[in-house]
C-alpha cells in the first residue's frame, strides 16, 4: 500500500505563536513537521555539480561497512587528544569515500536535450562494493562510475534503489573486493557543539576534500531544492553544521572526531555562510541491513498518519505532552491503517506516540527517523500515551510499499 505523507503547510516561525496545523501526516513511518507558512528566506540547495563544458552544480554523499554502530565505543563522547586530530579522522577515513560520477541527459533552454556528467560523493558500506549515497547523486543517471581514493575507475555499478521517503540511495560495484568500509556511528548521541569532520568531492573536481567545524543545531527540517530550482524535497530531522559543505559534497560523510559516520551530507542554505545540513546515519540502518542481507532496498513500515508535537500543536489539540507523535488525522482516512502493523499491535486513533524502543520522540529525531533504524521484520517497543496513562506495545515492522 502507498504511505504518502500530507506535510504542513509552512506557517510563520515566531516562537510562541499557535499556527494553524493541519491534522494530516504521511502514513506508516513518516511526518513532516509544521513548517513556518512563510518560506524560509534561505534557499536550501541540494549539493549535486553538473558538467556541461562549465561547471554547476552537484550532490554527494558517503557512509561505513557492515551497519552495527560499536555499543561499546561511542565516539560522539570521547574527547582525548588522539580523537581530536582531524589528520587522523581524514587518514583514517579518507579510503572509505569515493567520489561517484554519472552521466545524464539534460533538457536544453531550445527543448532539445543533451548529454552531461554529474559528481556527487559516496560512502563505502562493505569490503564487497556496498556504497551509501544520496538519491539526487544519481536521480537521472544513465551510467554511474565509482573513483575511489587510491584512483581506480570502476564502471560496473548498479544503481539498487531509492528510500522512498528519504534522500538516500545504495550502490554495489560489482565484482569489487577488499574494499575499506568506514564504521557507522551512533547519531542518536550526537551534541550541539561537538566536533565533527566533512569528507567529499567538493564542485565534483576536488577529491576527498576535508573540512572541519561543528554541530550547530539538530532536528532541523527544510525544502530542499536543486540549484536549477526544478524540483524540491522535504528533509527532516537533519544535523546542521558549519563545517564547509559544497556542491559536490552530497552523499559524503559527516564524522565525529572518531571516525565514525554520523551523518550524510545533502544540502547547503545559499547566501549564508557556514549553514550545510546532513541526514542522521541512523535513519539509513534499517534499508542498509536489508540491502547487506540481499533482501534489496526496504523501508521499514509503521502504518500510522501522525502530527510531530510542538508547543504549538500541544496547545491547539490540548495534549499533556510538548513532544511526540499524535496519531491522528483530521481527514476522513483512518489515522491507523487497517491491517498494518501498528493496527496488529494495538495502537490507536489519538495516541501519542513518546518513545521508540526507550528512545524519546522529538528529543533527537522523529518517529519516521527513530523507525528508519530498523528493517522490516525487527519487533520493536512502541511507548504510548492513551487516556493519561501510559503503555508500551510491540510492533513487528513491516515493509513499505511505495
Amino acid at each position: 500500500m502507498q504511505e504518502q505523507t500530507t506535510k504542513p503547510e509552512t506557517e510563520t516561525t515566531t516562537k510562541d505563536a499557535a499556527p494553524d496545523i493541519p491534522t494530516t501526516a504521511e502514513p506508516g513511518v513518516h511526518a513532516r513537521r509544521p513548517m513556518p507558512k512563510r518560506k524560509l528566506a534561505i534557499l536550501v540547495t541540494l549539493l549535486v555539480v553538473a558538467f556541461a563544458g562549465a561547471l554547476a552544480y552537484d550532490r554527494t554523499h558517503m557512509p561505513q561497512d557492515t551497519p552495527q554502530p560499536s555499543t561499546s565505543f561511542d565516539g560522539n563522547t570521547v574527547t582525548t587528544a588522539a580523537q581530536e586530530s582531524v589528520t587522523a579522522v581524514a587518514a583514517k577515513v579518507s579510503p572509505s569515500v569515493v567520489s561517484i560520477v554519472t552521466n545524464i541527459t539534460q533538457q536544453s533552454y531550445f527543448g532539445g536535450t543533451y548529454s552531461s556528467q554529474a559528481a556527487g560523493t559516496g560512502i563505502i558500506v562493505s569490503s564487497d562494493g556496498y556504497i551509501l549515497t544520496n538519491k539526487h547523486v544519481i536521480s537521472g543517471a544513465k551510467s554511474v562510475q565509482v573513483v575511489t581514493s587510491d584512483g581506480t575507475t570502476y564502471d560496473n555499478v548498479t544503481v539498487l534503489g531509492t528510500d522512498p521517503l528519504n534522500d538516500i540511495a545504495f550502490l554495489k560495484i560489482n565484482g569489487a573486493s577488499g574494499l575499506t568500509p568506514a564504521v557507522l556511528g551512533n547519531s542518536s548521541t550526537v551534541r550541539v557543539g561537538q566536533s565533527v569532520v566533512a569528507i567529499g568531492n567538493a564542485l565534483g573536481q576536488y577529491q576527498n576534500t576535508v573540512t572541519s567545524g561543528i554541530i550547530s543545531g539538530l532536528g532541523r527540517p527544510v525544502q530542499a531544492g536543486d540549484a536549477t530550482g526544478t524540483s524540491t524535497e522535504s528533509l527532516t530531522d537533519l544535523f546542521q553544521t558549519d563545517a564547509s559543505i559544497n556542491p559536490g559534497n552530497s552523499g559524503g560523510p559527516l564524522l565525529n572526531m572518531a571516525g565514525q559516520v554520523i551523518g550524510i551530507n545533502t544540502a547547503i542554505a545559499q547566501n549564508a555562510q557556514g549553514i550545510g545540513f546532513s541526514i542522521p546515519i541512523d535513519a539509513t540502518k534499517g534499508m542498509l541491513k536489508s540491502v547487506l542481507a540481499g533482501k534489496g532496498v526496504q523501508r521499514a513500515y509503521l502504518g500510522v498518519h501522525y502530527i510531530e508535537i510542538t508547543p504549538a500543536v500541544a496547545k491547539q489539540y490540548n495534549l499533556p505532552v510538548k513532544r511526540g507523535a499524535y496519531v491522528y488525522d483530521s481527514s476522513s482516512t483512518p489515522a491507523v491503517v487497517s491491517g498494518g502493523p501498528a493496527d496488529i499491535a494495538g495502537v490507536q486513533q489519538k495516541d501519542i506516540i513518546t518513545k521508540v524502543n526507550g528512545e524519546t520522540v522529538g528529543a533527537s529525531a522523529g518517529v519516521s527517523s527513530l523507525i528508519g533504524e530498523y528493517a522490516p521484520g525487527d519487533t520493536i517497543s512502541l511507548t504510548v500515551l492513551r487516556g493519561g496513562h501510559e503503555q508500551t506495545l510491540q510492533v513487528t515492522l513491516g515493509v513499505y510499499k511505495a
